[in-house]
């Protein structure tokens, strides 16, 4: 599904304009983003909890040269699905 399906959706259910829906959903992940890059976590009750997770720093190798390389260290964004979630997706 693509973001403007996303957005008709969301709109139908929550009786607004595709144009009010798309703000609301701009800001709502906006505000994800905000939260994460603070370094908190973020928890929906019955959906999930988004947070960071840090990756160590780690050697890998250059595929076409077998050189060796330094990876650095990074700080990723991790989704872990709720209860009601896990169960919604698993009744299909």
């Amino acid at each position: 599904m693509k973001k403007s399906e996303f957005v008709a959706v969301v709109a139908e259910k929550a009786g607004l304009t595709k144009k009010d829906a798309e703000k609301a959903m701009d800001a709502v992940f906006e505000t994800v983003g905000d939260v994460l890059a603070s370094g908190d976590k973020l928890q929906v009750s019955g959906f999930g909890t988004f947070e960071t997770r840090t990756r160590a720093a780690r050697t890998g190798h250059n595929p076409r040269t077998g050189e060796e390389i330094a990876i650095a260290a990074a700080t990723l964004p991790a989704f872990k699905p709720g209860k009601a979630l896990k169960d919604k997706v698993d009744a299909k």
